[in-house]
């Protein structure tokens, strides 16, 4: 979901208001994907590298991450939709985390869309600490046997199906460590749209442009197509470092 900040700055508003109004666009994009029957959709709200950024700026980005939690909770409970944290918890302050768990535990009913939120979530990250949960399941056992279905079930990702298609905004041809072992299959469509502007006509031309896409998964032919309006490939994953 990159763009915030230059929204905010080519408007000559703090940096802050630009990452609010990419909070506002988060919810038109849930709106949006339930209405295209999308069951999962999962965003990119703070990575393992976003910690670099300024304290003042990492500060404001968790006090909206805490408000749209307590704000929205009732309303994706109302409007079906179960919510999903994915990353390293440990790292985030122990409100927060005590937050997030609420807020799944509240919508684990949900069944008309599932909203991930990754969240201090890196690929590099998710692999290294799912070959470590893997081991720890399996003591004794040798490296050599771990296979990629092994792997999988110890990933944030366990239970969820991989991404059809991954949306990136802003203008960056770069995947920014999202999701490295869950996008190989995985169609990408980058835009110059800055994130606050991302609303429903453009999640219409990025599925459009998947849907004329021909996806083979490695095979020269007997190629299926898979339209994301359509079950069962119905997965969207929106990436950036904001």
């Amino acid at each position: 979901m990159d763009g915030n900040r230059r929204w905010a700055e080519r408007r000559g508003w703090p940096v802050p208001l630009g990452h609010k109004a990419g909070v506002d666009a988060v919810r038109t994009l849930v709106r949006a994907c339930a209405a295209r029957e999308i069951p999962v959709v999962t965003i990119f709200a703070f990575s393992t590298e976003n910690w670099r950024r300024p304290r003042a700026e990492v500060a404001a980005l968790m006090l909206l991450l805490r408000r749209f939690i307590q704000q929205e909770v009732s309303n994706l409970v109302t409007e079906g939709v179960r919510l999903r944290f994915l990353g390293n918890r440990q790292a985030l302050a122990p409100a927060l985390q005590a937050l997030m768990a609420s807020a799944e535990s509240h919508t684990a009913g949900g069944q008309r869309l599932q909203l991930n939120v990754a969240l201090n979530y890196g690929g590099q990250w998710d692999i290294v600490q799912s070959v470590q949960a893997w081991a720890r399941a399996n003591p004794g056992q040798s490296v050599e046997s771990l296979s990629p279905q092994a792997l999988e079930p110890h990933l944030c990702t366990a239970g969820l199906p991989p991404p059809d298609l991954l949306i990136r905004t802003g203008g960056e041809s770069r995947i920014s460590n999202f999701m490295l072992w869950q996008l190989a299959y995985s169609e990408f469509y980058f835009t110059p749209t800055l994130w606050p502007d991302f609303n429903g006509d453009q999640l219409d031309a990025a599925i459009a442009s998947f849907n004329q896409r021909e996806r083979r998964f490695g095979a020269d032919v007997g190629a299926s197509q898979a339209h994301l309006t359509q079950e069962p490939a119905s997965r969207a994953a929106a990436g950036g470092d904001k």
